[in-house]
This record gives C-alpha cells, sequence and structure tokens, in this order.
C-alpha cells in the first residue's frame, strides 16, 4: 500500500476525496476566516476610540499569552492558522470546480446559462480581487512597506497615512464590497454544507448571511471613508 492509498483509506482522507467532506472543509474554514474578519472590523473600529485605544490594542494582541507562546506568539499563531484556512479553503473550492467541470455533459456549455445570484457568479472574481489586495494591505498595514508613514505599531497614524490617498480607498472600497458578496453566499452555503440549513430555514439563513454581510461591508468600509472626508485624522 502507498502512502497516498493509506492516507486515502484513513479517515481524514476519506473525508477530503469525497465531494461532501471537501464542501464541509470549506464550510469550516470559510466559517473560521469569518470569525478572523469579524474580529479584524470590530478592532478597526477601535480607530474611532482615539490613537491610544487602538495603538495600545496592538501592543496588548502581542502581549497576549506571551508566558505561554512569548512576545508576539499569539499573533504568529492566528497568522499561521489563517493561512491553513486559506490554503485549504482554495485548495478544496478549486478541486471541487473541477470536479463540477468533469461532471458537466458534453453538450452542457450550449444550454442557456442558469442563472444564479449575483454573489454566486461573482466569487471567482471576488477572490481574485480579495487575493491582491490581500497582499497590498499586508505590505501597507502590516509590513509598513508600502505606508507613507509605516511606523511599527503607529497603527492609528499608519491607518491614516493610508486612507488618505483616494486610490488605495478605492482599492480598499473594492475590495470589502467583494468580501461582502464572497460573504454573503459563501456563509449561506457554508451553513448549508454543515447541515443547518433546510426548507423552513431557508429564508432565515438567506436574511442573516445578507444581515451579516452587509454589517461588516459598512464597519470596514467606515474607517477609510472616515479618514479620506477628515472624521479621523
Amino acid at each position: 500500500m502507498t502512502v497516498l492509498e493509506a492516507a486515502r483509506r484513513s479517515t481524514p482522507g476519506r473525508i477530503w476525496s469525497s465531494t461532501i467532506g471537501k464542501k464541509a472543509v470549506m464550510g469550516v474554514t470559510g466559517l473560521a476566516m469569518l470569525l478572523y474578519v469579524t474580529v479584524h472590523m470590530a478592532s478597526n473600529l477601535k480607530i474611532f476610540l482615539g490613537r491610544d485605544n487602538i495603538d495600545g490594542y496592538a501592543v496588548w494582541l502581542r502581549e497576549l499569552l506571551d508566558g505561554l507562546l512569548g512576545y508576539e506568539g499569539f499573533v504568529w499563531v492566528a497568522r499561521v492558522g489563517l493561512v491553513a484556512a486559506v490554503v485549504l479553503h482554495m485548495t478544496a473550492a478549486i478541486q471541487l470546480a473541477r470536479r463540477a467541470q468533469k461532471a458537466r455533459p458534453a453538450g452542457y456549455k450550449h444550454r442557456t446559462k442558469v442563472q444564479g445570484s449575483y454573489a454566486a457568479r461573482t466569487m471567482r472574481w471576488g477572490g481574485v480581487i480579495l487575493a491582491l489586495f490581500i497582499v497590498y494591505h499586508i505590505l501597507d498595514l502590516t509590513a509598513g512597506v508600502l505606508n507613507p508613514n509605516g511606523v511599527h505599531l503607529a497603527v492609528y497614524d499608519n491607518v491614516v497615512a493610508s486612507f488618505q490617498r483616494w486610490y488605495v480607498v478605492l482599492f480598499y472600497a473594492a475590495a470589502v464590497i467583494a468580501l461582502g458578496f464572497h460573504i454573503r453566499h459563501g456563509l449561506w452555503s457554508a451553513l448549508q454544507s454543515l447541515g443547518a440549513s433546510s426548507a423552513a430555514r431557508q429564508k432565515a439563513i438567506q436574511t442573516f448571511s445578507f444581515g451579516f454581510a452587509f454589517v461588516l461591508t459598512v464597519g470596514f468600509l467606515s474607517v477609510p471613508f472616515a479618514v479620506i472626508t477628515g472624521l479621523v485624522g
């Protein structure tokens, strides 16, 4: 028995190799990423409480569990976990898309396109926009190499310096709106994959998914627009 065959016969291997298993992985990793962006959005809003508040929060995060993990240990654990979730999520999505393509009948491409939701049809390009933005966002506000201020842990001043540029705000807004569509459709799909959806709860879950995505979108957009309009600065 080869290593690959043994992996496939193991419980994790069987789960990963099945379509249902891949959808479940997408659901779990999607919810993990959703938790991260929710906390991230709420943390961003601390800028409205002033420089000391949000800068102090950045220091607190790095000192969290430092006795166990060391300084910045918690932050790095979160980063590694997030990267793992993103890789698993994207891998499962790509493999499921390829399976669906192979399963289509030969004449499928000649059929009239099935009308899905706008969010479902834009998941692919939305993911591309988000991927490009994440790279830029890390270089701008995490590494500081693309930030006009770029001072480590000077979160307030770095954010203000970044969002005083209209093209950054425009790029940020496009990414956040794409994220909103992605979350609205992804949250609904994740709840279905994890068995939380039913015919009776369908409308409620759709409403919840839209409302959650809307709140996140508005929360994220409030910071750059507050900066560029002079409300924060």
